[in-house]
C-alpha cells in the first residue's frame, strides 16, 4: 500500500512545512505519470477541439496576409516616410521577449536549484520555440523581396554582396538563430526520458514507432541518467547567458542609432527586464487555463502561479523604474531633442499608446503585492493579459513615436495601420496558439520525470515516516 505524503496545507503542522507543497493530492510515481500521459493518452477533448479550430482560423489570417504582402509589396503596410519601420519590427520585439520566459524559467531556475519550475518548465520551453516562430516570421516578411533574403546570410554569391557586420540587424540573424537553436536542444534533451514513457504505454503501432524514434532508444539506465544529466547541465549554462545577450541584440538595433529617445544606454537591461516580464505574463496566460482544462491543478499549483506572479512584480517594477529613468536622463543630459523626444511620447500625437503602456506595465504588476490577488488564478489571469498587451505597446511607442517625430518638424508624419498590418499581427498569434494547442496534444506538457524528482519518495533520505514531512518540505 502506497503512502500518501502532500494533504493540505493546515495539515502541515511544522514551520518549515507550511508552505504549499509543490504536488498536491497525495500523487505517487504512478499517479504522477497517469495524470500528465491522460491529455495525451485520452479522447481529445471539446475545449481543445475549439482552441485548435480558433487557432487554424487566427493562421490563415496570416496566410493570407503573408501571400498579399509578397504579391503587392510592402506598400500594403501602412509604412511612410519618415516612420519606415512599423509593426512588423514592433511584433518581432515583442516575440523575442515572449520567448524568453522559457529559457529563464529552465535553465536560470534550474542552475539555482528552484524545484518550483518543475511544473511548468515544459510548456515554458515550448512556449519560446513557438514565440521564436513567430518572431523569425516577422524579419522573413518585411525585407520585401523575399527571394533575396539569402543575401543577409555570408554565403559567396555572384553578386559579391556580403553582409554588414558591423550592423545589429546582421546581430539579430545570429542571436535569435543560435537562441532558437539552444532552446530546442534543451527542450528536446529533457523531454527524451518522457517521451520513452510515451512509447512504453502507446497502444497504438504508429505513436510506439514515432515516441520510440525520438526517444534515442532511452531505457533509463544508470548510464543515461548520468549522460542525460550531464547534457542538461550543458545546456543550461550555455542558454543563460543568451537570456541575457539575445534581447540585449535586440536593443542595439534602436540604441546604436542617433534618433533621440533610441540612442541611449539604459535599452539593454531595460529591454531584458522587459522580455522577462512579457515572457512570463504569456506564460500565465497559457498555464492558467491549461491546468484547468486538462485537469492539472495537482501538478500546475497555486504556489507556481504566486511564484511566477512575483517575478512579474519584480520585473515590472524594473521597467517602471526605467521608464522614470529615461525621462531623468533626457532631462540631465540638458539635450533639447532628447527632452522632446519623450515629452512628445507622453503627450504628444501618441499619448494615448504611451498611457495604455504605462497603466498595464506599470500599474498592473503592483496588484501583485497583495497576496489573495497572486493566489487567486482568475485575477492573475486577467492581469497577464494586461501585461502583455502593455508589452506590446511598449514596442510600438519605442519604434513609432521616435521616427513619426525626429529631427525636422517638416518630415514629421502619422503612423497609421492599414488592415494588413493588423493580419500579420492577429495571424501571429494564431501561428502561435497552434503550435501550443498541438504540443499539449500530441507530447507531455509537464516534465513527468522532474515532477516526479521533487516527491518526498525521490528523496534516498525518505522512508515514509510521517516525522520526515519537514525535512520533504523543506529539500523541495
Amino acid at each position: 500500500m502506497s503512502t500518501k505524503v502532500y494533504t493540505t496545507d493546515h495539515q502541515l503542522s511544522d514551520p518549515v512545512a507550511e508552505r504549499a507543497p509543490l504536488v498536491l493530492g497525495g500523487l505517487d510515481f504512478h499517479d504522477i505519470t497517469e495524470l500528465i500521459a491522460r491529455p495525451v493518452e485520452g479522447k481529445t477533448q471539446p475545449m481543445w477541439v475549439l482552441a485548435f479550430l480558433a487557432s487554424l482560423a487566427l493562421l490563415s489570417v496570416y496566410g493570407i496576409s503573408v501571400v498579399w504582402l509578397v504579391w503587392e509589396g510592402t506598400g500594403v503596410w501602412g509604412l511612410n516616410n519618415p516612420v519606415a519601420w512599423g509593426w512588423a519590427i514592433v511584433n518581432f520585439v515583442f516575440w523575442v521577449g515572449i520567448g524568453h520566459a522559457g529559457t529563464l524559467i529552465s535553465a536560470i531556475l534550474f542552475l539555482f536549484r528552484q524545484k518550483w519550475r518543475t511544473g511548468i518548465n515544459r510548456a515554458a520551453e515550448a512556449m519560446t520555440l513557438f514565440a521564436v516562430a513567430c518572431a523569425l516570421s516577422f524579419p522573413t516578411i518585411h525585407v520585401g523581396r523575399i527571394w533575396l533574403l539569402p543575401w543577409v546570410f555570408p554565403i559567396p554569391n555572384q553578386m559579391w554582396a556580403w553582409p554588414n557586420f558591423r550592423s545589429p540587424l546582421l546581430w539579430d540573424v545570429f542571436a535569435v538563430s543560435i537562441y532558437g537553436t539552444v532552446s530546442l536542444l534543451f527542450w528536446y534533451t529533457g523531454l527524451v526520458p518522457d517521451l520513452a514513457t510515451m512509447r512504453d504505454r502507446a497502444k497504438g503501432r504508429i505513436a510506439q514507432l514515432l515516441y520510440g524514434f525520438f526517444a534515442l532508444g532511452w531505457r533509463g539506465s544508470h548510464r543515461h541518467w548520468v549522460n542525460y544529466e550531464a547534457a542538461y547541465m550543458i545546456l543550461a549554462g550555455l542558454s543563460t547567458p543568451l537570456v541575457l545577450s539575445v534581447h540585449t541584440i535586440v536593443s542595439f538595433d534602436f540604441a546604436t542609432s542617433q534618433l533621440p529617445g533610441w540612442h541611449t544606454t539604459i535599452f539593454p537591461p531595460y529591454f531584458v527586464a522587459g522580455a522577462v516580464f512579457s515572457g512570463f505574463g504569456m506564460v500565465l496566460t497559457l498555464m492558467i487555463p491549461s491546468r484547468s482544462i486538462f485537469q492539472l491543478k495537482e501538478v500546475i499549483t497555486v504556489r507556481h502561479i504566486e511564484n511566477m506572479a512575483k517575478i512579474i512584480l519584480l520585473t515590472g517594477s524594473m521597467v517602471g523604474y526605467a521608464y522614470s529613468m529615461e525621462f531623468f536622463i533626457a532631462w540631465y543630459s540638458g539635450n533639447d531633442y532628447e527632452v522632446f523626444a519623450f515629452v512628445n511620447r507622453a503627450f504628444g500625437q501618441y499619448a494615448w499608446a504611451y498611457w495604455i503602456m504605462v497603466s498595464c506595465n506599470v500599474i498592473t504588476p503592483q496588484f501583485f503585492w497583495i497576496k489573495k490577488f497572486r493566489t487567486t488564478p482568475i485575477i492573475v489571469f486577467i492581469l497577464s493579459i494586461f501585461v502583455n498587451i502593455g508589452m506590446w505597446f511598449e514596442r510600438f511607442v519605442i519604434v513609432v513615436t521616435t521616427l513619426a517625430a525626429d529631427f525636422m518638424p517638416s518630415s514629421w508624419g502619422y503612423y497609421s495601420p492599414t488592415m494588413w498590418d493588423i493580419g500579420c499581427l492577429v495571424g501571429s498569434f494564431g501561428l502561435f496558439f497552434t503550435l501550443f494547442t498541438l504540443f499539449v496534444r500530441f507530447l507531455p506538457m509537464v516534465a513527468i520525470a522532474e515532477v516526479k524528482a521533487v516527491l518526498p519518495e525521490a528523496d534516498p533520505h525518505w522512508h515514509g515516516h510521517p516525522g520526515n514531512h519537514a525535512h520533504d518540505e523543506a529539500a523541495a
